[in-house]
């Protein structure tokens, strides 16, 4: 088991890396806007899934291969950055917010799956997430306190919980703003070009770093 010291400590660590702004983040914030906190959950439960797939990755020593292959870790980074360019389009060209009336319209065009679909990839096309993973988790694990694998399955649910209490945090809250957003329509031209710029921002950095 983890001693308390160190999970203090481990938590502290990510609520660091949940609160700088990122891919995930845009994303959720951008989706809730536009189409409520439920759509913008279900997109971090995507997110969910993907983080617990990098931890899984990371204790089977995914993360080694891609630093092993530089080639693969290419294929990878460009893949994520080309996906996250192609989610900004879409954010871009997406139509102004539904009215109130056409709001079961809006969720037959956007399905949960695709949401869901959306924020699963987001991250787990980021090679970054995965090597962030590996490097994080070891040095919380002391050997000396029992099994390894035992002490990475928890720092892993611990990410993966802490995140989706943020998740969860920046949904509801953009939800809050989007009943602003819909009575001025110059905001929400602008709130729009914002987040596809952003996205864009993010698919740039990860195609260059």
């Amino acid at each position: 088991m983890v001693s308390v010291n160190l999970l203090c400590a481990f938590i502290v660590a990510l609520i660091v890396v949940y609160a700088v702004p990122g891919p995930d983040m845009a994303l959720i914030l951008q989706t809730s806007i536009a189409r409520g906190a439920r759509t913008g959950l279900t997109a971090a439960g995507g997110l969910a899934v993907s983080r617990a797939t990098h931890v899984t990755l990371s204790a089977c020593g995914v993360a080694a291969l891609l630093k092993a292959a530089p080639w693969l870790y290419e294929v990878v980074r460009y893949g994520g950055a080309a996906y996250l360019g192609y989610v900004a389009i879409q954010v871009f060209r997406s139509p102004m917010f539904a009215l109130p009336a056409q709001g079961e319209a809006a969720q037959a065009a956007s399905p949960a799956r695709e949401m869901f679909l959306k924020g699963l990839l987001t991250n787990l096309l980021n090679p970054k997430a995965l090597l962030f993973c590996s490097v994080l988790l070891p040095q919380f694990v002391r050997p000396a306190a029992g099994p390894v694998a035992l002490q990475m399955t928890e720092l892993g649910i611990l990410l993966v919980l802490t995140g989706m209490a943020f998740d969860t945090l920046y949904a509801c809250g953009a939800a809050r703003i989007s009943k602003l957003l819909r009575a001025h329509p110059v905001a929400q031209m602008v709130q729009r070009w914002t987040f596809s710029a952003a996205l864009l921002g993010f698919a740039l950095r990860l195609s260059l770093d």
